[in-house]
């Protein structure tokens, strides 16, 4: 599995619009998200669609992101980790 390319990121844009506008996250470079001076999230591809990694706790979670579905459980999940309603 390797990081996501620029045509992958370009099909999340919308997903990442909504990434922004949560407190707390910083993205340092398009798709790579920090909270505080922590990685915090990044994307990924494969053949089975893209994926994001989530950093809850210590180790990072892979989640799949490519319905909308998984989009809408990525950031209420990642709402939730950083604490917003």
């Amino acid at each position: 599995m390797r990081h996501a390319t620029t045509g992958t990121l370009d099909a999340l844009e919308p997903l990442l619009v909504r990434l922004r506008d949560l407190p707390g996250l910083t993205e340092r470079r398009r798709g790579v998200f920090y909270r505080r001076s922590r990685a915090f999230l990044h994307f990924h591809e494969d053949p089975s669609g893209p994926y994001a990694d989530v950093r809850f706790g210590d180790e990072f979670e892979r989640l799949r992101v490519a319905t909308p579905a998984e989009r809408d459980a990525l950031v209420a999940r990642v709402a939730a980790g950083i604490g917003w309603p």
